[in-house]
């Protein structure tokens, strides 16, 4: 029998049993708040194992220069002259200069495709010009009082035979006198900022009329991004009310891919041309623009030029930068699960001679992330131009489960 001492009073065996009931009621509430914590918690994130592209380089082109005068070549869609030949100083550009008078004109009196535009009732004056021009020994087309032409027509008038006495009476049509015409003319020049152009006539008749191969690039890029001017300065001919046909200078045109610009001859400037060719690279159309500037004859520059083009041709390349699915980046998950950042479309560039070709890939960490999740990018510098591609997962990150995060206590907190 136990003693007295050892006997234990109702009042401690209930408060033993309470204690033992809380401790296991704390014990399991411990458990339970672990389970709900380790359920809850946030995954740890895998950080991207990159793989970065390989930098690419085209061959480098090899134009054939003349070996006269002033060229410089660039192409719509590509900043600035390309590559050049020849002193770049401003210099006469005869009637190239009508290319900037039909752009000042189409500024303030545009034109749509399709569309004939006002007529233009031509006066007296405009037959004094026209006589004018032939005793200057200027190129021109002839003019009757009281004949009617639409815009379009005088336009095709002036540009297709180069007709300067027309650059006249289109510049006293759409501004009411030559000296108004000149002064919108600086002002659009200023605009655009071409800062070695300057004209002091319509038709360039002039030597002041001057202009760098540089300004020309840019002057040709903007002629071709003008539908209307791009449709005329490509027709051979055409066939005028009261004036007849009249057939474009430019004989270049339909070889080699030229469908534009326009020439330029005086004894100042030479024979010169602002030219476009169209040609596939790829996919891929190129407008090549160019100007060549100073020949001794109209025959020896086009040789030049249809030289050039075929030369240049090959300095345009399309080059691959990724194919949809190629890896950029892996993920291994803390609980075994693999995955990879790919390129999510295919992507190519067109490039002109040894551009160079950088890229740089970016994926961020990924807990759990469903396939097809936008993960990152990979970012192609090709010269002064960056191509983004977007980067996403190609396979499911999933959550472990609890049994996982259970017994991976350590990953989670």
């Amino acid at each position: 029998m136990p003693s007295p001492r050892q006997q234990l009073t109702r009042r401690q065996i209930y408060r033993r049993r309470r204690i033992a009931l809380f401790g296991g009621l704390a014990v399991v509430l411990a458990g339970l708040v672990f389970v709900v914590s380790a359920g809850a918690a946030p995954l740890p994130a895998a950080a991207a194992a990159l793989s970065q592209p390989e930098p690419l380089t085209a061959a480098a082109a090899q134009p054939a220069w003349p070996g006269f005068g002033e060229t410089a070549i660039g192409a719509v869609g590509f900043d600035g002259v390309l590559a050049s030949s020849g002193d770049q100083a401003a210099v006469p550009i005869a009637s190239i200069t009508k290319m900037v008078t039909s752009l000042v004109i189409l500024e303030a009196k545009p034109l749509t495709v399709g569309e004939q535009g006002p007529n233009i009732t031509f006066t007296d004056a405009d037959v004094d010009i026209y006589y004018d021009t032939i005793a200057e020994d200027g190129s021109s087309a002839p003019v009757v009082a009281g004949m009617v032409l639409s815009e379009r027509e005088a336009l095709e008038a002036m540009l297709l035979p180069s007709a300067n006495n027309y650059a006249v009476s289109l510049a006293n049509w759409a501004f009411g006198s030559e000296d108004a015409y000149l002064a919108a003319a600086s002002a659009w020049i200023s605009e655009h900022k071409l800062t070695a152009t300057t004209v002091v006539d319509t038709s360039g008749l002039s030597a002041g009329s001057m202009s760098s191969p540089a300004d020309l690039v840019e002057i040709g890029k903007m002629v071709a991004a003008n539908p209307v001017l791009a449709e005329i300065v490509a027709m051979t001919k055409a066939d005028l009310p009261t004036i007849g046909v009249v057939t474009n200078t430019n004989k270049l045109l339909g070889d080699f891919g030229v469908d534009g610009i326009k020439t330029g001859t005086t004894d100042e400037a030479g024979a010169c041309l602002l030219f476009s060719a169209d040609f596939t690279v790829g996919t891929e159309t190129v407008t090549l623009v160019g100007v060549m500037l100073g020949g001794d004859t109209h025959s020896e520059l086009n040789e030049a030029i249809a030289a050039l083009i075929q030369s240049v041709k090959p300095g345009f390349q399309q080059l691959t930068l990724t194919e949809a699915g190629a890896p950029f980046a892996s993920y291994t998950s803390a609980w075994g699960q693999t995955s990879h950042a790919v390129a999510a479309e295919d992507r190519s560039v067109l490039v002109w001679s040894d551009t160079p070709i950088t890229g740089t890939a970016t994926a961020k960490p990924v807990g759990t992330a469903r396939s097809g999740d936008s993960i990152g990018s990979v970012d192609f510098q090709v010269g002064s131009r960056t191509i983004s591609v977007p980067l996403i997962l190609d396979g499911t990150v999933s959550d472990p489960g609890l049994g996982w995060r259970l017994s991976h206590p350590g990953e989670l907190f």
